[in-house]
């Protein structure tokens, strides 16, 4: 079931609104488990199929959970052991619906080299959601093995993995971020105000994908799958379909995060923020700390700190940013495509650290053209970056890295597929609203200083009763232009990885 359809807006929601909180009025344990039934069934909607791997997976980390928390008589060592335990039993689950076949597919490549009979590929459908609901789980289990849990409720525990508006994409919550807010009653009485601005939230971020993430991956998908069936890219229709899809990317991932954050703020329970405006950052370190927030944070915390971070020098450090962001490039997909992404990103970082701790020393502050440079520089790699990320395979990539640089050609060829499609008027405009709204305005989680009051008409409540009407005026046409866009197979980007 997809955010931005007919049955989750008109039908899905709406219920499970009302009966969670008429539910919540009387009893706040029997609400949170009518929400994770909801929450299962939401899932079920796109699989049944898939629902038994997370029921498992659920019980299986909650029992392993149970019994790695310190307590008086438990062995530490065998804790630790346990705790191995469970880590091999999720990533080998990962490992065996996510990377089975790339496994074997390269497998099969150096047995057809060596002229050898193959290894048939398993043909594994890929379980929606299953790398944020594993990550999620894996974090817990380190908590509870290092004694940060506390929370023993099962059903606030299926209800922090399967809460529907972060199950399919994200964000990969945290307990502590979340079991507190299952446990606070308040969080089971309606807040008018709450589901206010989680409606604003949710219909801006319902445009971001449906009025420009998805204009925009029509052009981007043009350029790619052209280039993967053999079309060679010039560097105008190439740096085109490029930013097109840097554009498609951020407005298609953010708006889900948005869209989530909403919709949770409407049930009374505030989501992690995911990004916060990563296009502008000045330097890939800033990128990393604005661009998927939750995942950046999980590697580092289970990742880059146990690998050693920067405690064991500088070399080692540099040799831990390039790992950490290997497998993170690993954990979006099962191709070479990806793991290049992730080393991409390992350079970038390896080169700002080193800038800045041999050329800025510790500077805190630069000129403005040096910001301005940084964020140049700094867009460009990350424009650069996303060509393999998207690309079918690196030999598409290598193509259009050559259109990027105008070895096929400056500008199409007068029957080039690409010359209508990217000299279209409504493709630039709806490219420079990409560009303003990335680049000039606030994130949308700054509405809660606007919506569903304005804070600088306080003291005029006559003047304020108007902004209000005229803000949800704007959201109603808003939601009414997005949903007039339903109708086509829209899916979210991140719901493959």
């Amino acid at each position: 079931m997809l955010f931005n359809s007919y049955p989750f807006i008109f039908v899905f929601f709406p219920l499970v609104l009302i009966g969670f909180f008429l539910i919540g009025k009387r009893n706040a344990r029997a609400a949170a488990g009518f929400l994770a039934l909801a929450s299962l069934f939401f899932y079920g909607w796109w699989s049944v199929k898939a629902l038994p791997l997370l029921l498992a997976s659920i019980c299986i980390n909650y029992w392993f959970g149970l019994r790695l928390t310190p307590a008086p008589g438990r062995d530490d060592r065998k804790r630790k052991s346990l705790l191995v335990i469970a880590l091999v039993v999720n990533l080998g689950v990962l490992a065996i619906f996510k990377y089975a076949n790339f496994f074997v597919s390269n497998v099969n490549d150096g047995l057809a080299a060596a002229g050898l009979s193959q290894i048939p590929l398993l043909h594994i459908v890929l379980p929606i959601g299953i790398s944020f609901y594993t990550f999620t789980q894996i974090a817990f289990l380190v908590d509870c093995w290092q004694g940060k849990v506390h929370e023993r409720s099962f059903i606030h525990y299926v209800l922090f993995v399967t809460y529907f508006p972060h199950l399919i994409a994200g964000p990969v919550l945290h307990h502590a971020q979340m079991m507190p807010q299952f446990g606070n009653p308040s969080t089971y009485r309606v807040n008018a105000n709450n589901i206010a601005l989680g409606l604003g939230i949710f219909t801006f971020g319902l445009a971001k994908k449906m009025l420009i993430a998805d204009p925009l991956g029509q052009y981007a998908d043009m350029m790619f799958k052209g280039v993967h069936e053999g079309v060679l890219p010039s560097l105008y229709t190439a740096w085109l379909g490029v930013l097109a899809y840097t554009l498609q990317i951020y407005f298609d991932f953010s708006g889900y995060s948005d869209m989530a954050v909403g919709l949770s703020l409407c049930l009374g329970v505030q989501l992690p923020l995911n990004f916060r405006s990563p296009y502008k950052s000045t330097n890939i370190i800033e990128f990393w700390r604005r661009w998927h927030i939750s995942l950046s944070n999980f590697l580092r915390d289970y990742l880059y700190v146990p690998l050693g971070g920067n405690r064991k020098g500088p070399a080692r450090r540099y040799l831990n940013l390039f790992l950490t962001m290997l497998l993170g490039g690993l954990w979006h997909g099962a191709a070479w495509t990806f793991v290049i992404w992730g080393a991409l990103h390992g350079l970038f970082l390896m080169v700002n650290h080193l800038w800045n701790a041999t050329v800025r020393r510790g500077k805190t502050s630069s000129s403005r053209l040096g910001r301005v440079l940084g964020w140049f520089i700094t867009f460009l790699c990350v424009m650069v970056a996303w060509v393999v990320f998207r690309a079918d395979s690196m030999t598409a990539a290598i193509e259009i890295y050559k259109g990027m640089l105008g070895m096929h050609g400056v500008l199409p060829s007068a029957f080039g597929e690409f010359k209508v499609p990217f000299r279209k008027p409504e493709f630039f405009q709806t490219m420079l609203a990409g560009l303003v709204i990335c680049l000039a305005l606030p994130p949308t989680i700054t509405l809660d200083r606007w919506l569903p009051t304005v804070a600088a008409l306080a003291g005029r409540p006559a003047l304020n009763r108007i902004a209000t009407v005229v803000t949800a005026l704007g959201c109603v046409f808003l939601f009414g232009l997005c949903v007039s866009k339903f109708g086509s197979y829209s899916p979210f980007l991140y719901f493959q990885f």
